[in-house]
């Protein structure tokens, strides 16, 4: 038990934390994790064996190294002395299967078999008396479809976790009103005008949906469990959102009218440095000396991020658009950008050609490559992840959006607060002229210096809500402060 500042006394928070199984997801959740017992929190991190299986796969091993292959918060652990514990369970799947080539099967998986994995190990831990820290909160990913049962099973109290823009949140939230009034789910084709009737949106365009959203095809596992989940988060007892308040204060307001919303952005590591726990799925390479050995913001980082697929045409069209602009440039490119069965996807001898002006790799860790001082610009899929660490690095952006929130995170950044620039036009076929010459607008002359100024403004936003007295910390603050008011209430209602 600890005391509140009233004197009052409440039980210790304890949360199990489940992330989505994905890259984009998992990384802010370690984040909130070490946040939140940071702040008194005692935190059960739960992966599955597959991301836990990647991780570790990907950490380069030592002979050194003490054999903590079983918990990727041991070294936080032992250094912080936070109460952060972890767990793995199934997915449904065995490890071997490819989930990025089958994901309509992955997804069904997720959506029908994964409640039963989360089930079985919170009811081992609620049942574990031994453990003098009872558990008494669900924080899970906004996506999952089994939150308000699990919960509701364990009286637990619910906290729904949306790591992506407030505007998505909102978006997800009134898609019945977007079918009511036949911009999604029409049986015949979607309306293309203006929508200007969702709480906290003044107005957007159906381009800037998610591409769930303007899908016509409806009936996929995808849709499903975006459907269910959005009918499962009106039963959270809180909603926290990896985003800034100041940022997005209409849609927040609207939100919060409907229950306890809070914006507690940007999700950093301490320090914006490298964590100590690892999350990466694949492994990292690093190329601090050959930035080293370039000039100051003179080279391009480029990145399609952790999940989504580009065509191989249009990597095609990148790849010598890059060429063609002559700028330095760093490109990740995950051997399944194109598809796990597709792994030639780059001009033949295309390394050769750019040798000492372009690196590629596999992967990288993101934070310690955009925040050095040679990166001058960032060519984007717009992940959320990826815009927030970028603005807190000052770069400008290029946005190639590929799927999901993706496309109306696009319109925050171009549309909204003009911190980038599009790759190419809404629908329009890549060419490589066209991305050599937006590569130069971006990185150099008066388009790039607008940018600039307007990304460094944008930063300031992030930096005063992480203040002592800012928004986030505010509603961090009052977000604790109303789930050990929770946690009382039904721990005194369970007496």
């Amino acid at each position: 038990m600890e005391k509140n500042i009233n004197g009052d006394h409440h039980p210790k928070p304890h949360a199990v934390l489940i992330p989505y199984p994905l890259q984009g997801h998992v990384i802010p959740a370690v984040h909130l994790a070490v946040k939140l017992a940071s702040r008194g929190f005692t935190i059960t991190f739960v992966n599955t064996l597959s991301v836990h299986h990647n991780i570790i796969e990907s950490q380069p091993k030592s002979p050194n190294d003490n054999n903590n292959d079983d918990d990727i918060f041991a070294k936080l652990r032992n250094q912080s002395g936070l109460d952060i514990r972890y767990a793995t369970i199934g997915d449904g799947f065995p490890l071997g299967f490819d989930r990025s080539l089958n994901l309509t099967q992955f997804w069904e998986g997720i959506r029908h078999v994964f409640s039963a994995h989360v089930d079985e190990l919170v009811g081992n831990m609620v049942n574990n008396s031994s453990d003098p820290v009872p558990l008494n909160c669900l924080i899970a990913d906004t996506f999952f479809v089994w939150p308000s049962m699990i919960a509701k099973k364990y009286n637990l109290v619910n906290i729904s976790f949306w790591t992506e823009p407030a505007l998505v949140l909102t978006l997800y939230y009134h898609v019945k009103l977007l079918i009511k009034n036949g911009h999604h789910g029409s049986s015949h084709e979607n309306r293309k005008d203006t929508i200007n009737y969702i709480p906290g949106v003044n107005a957007i365009e159906p381009k800037d949906l998610m591409s769930y959203l303007q899908a016509t095809d409806t009936a996929t596992p995808e849709h499903q469990i975006i459907y269910k989940a959005f009918e499962e988060v009106r039963s959270a007892d809180f909603i926290i959102i990896n985003t800034v308040e100041e940022l997005e204060y209409e849609t927040i307001s609207a939100l919060k009218e409907k229950q306890p919303t809070y914006s507690i952005g940007p999700i950093f590591p301490t320090g914006f440095t490298k964590s100590l726990v690892a999350t990466n799925l694949w492994s990292e390479s690093d190329c601090t000396k050959w930035l080293d050995a370039k000039s100051h913001g003179s080279v391009l980082y480029v990145s399609f991020g952790s999940y989504a697929h580009a065509s191989k045409r249009d990597i095609e069209e990148i790849a010598y658009g890059l060429l063609l602009s002559g700028v330095s440039f760093i490109w990740v490119l995950r051997p399944d950008i194109v598809s796990s069965d597709e792994p030639d996807f780059l001009p033949v001898g295309y390394e050769d050609r750019i040798k000492g002006k372009g690196l590629i790799l596999t992967w990288c860790n993101q934070i310690g490559v955009i925040s050095h001082p040679a990166i001058g610009g960032f060519v984007t899929h717009c992940g959320w992840n990826s815009i927030l660490e970028s603005v807190w690095c000052g770069l400008p952006l290029l946005t190639y959006p590929l799927l999901t929130d993706q496309f109306t995170n696009r319109k925050l950044v171009v549309d909204d607060w003009k911190i980038g620039i599009n790759l190419v036009d809404y629908h329009q076929n890549i060419t490589r002229d066209e991305v050599a010459e937006k590569i130069n607008r971006l990185m150099s002359g008066k388009s790039s210096d607008e940018l600039r100024k307007k990304v460094k403004e944008v930063r300031k936003t992030l930096e005063n809500a992480l203040d002592t007295a800012g928004s986030s910390e505010t509603n961090l603050n009052q977000f604790i402060n109303g789930v050990k008011f929770q946690i009382q209430n039904k721990t005194t209602r369970r007496l």
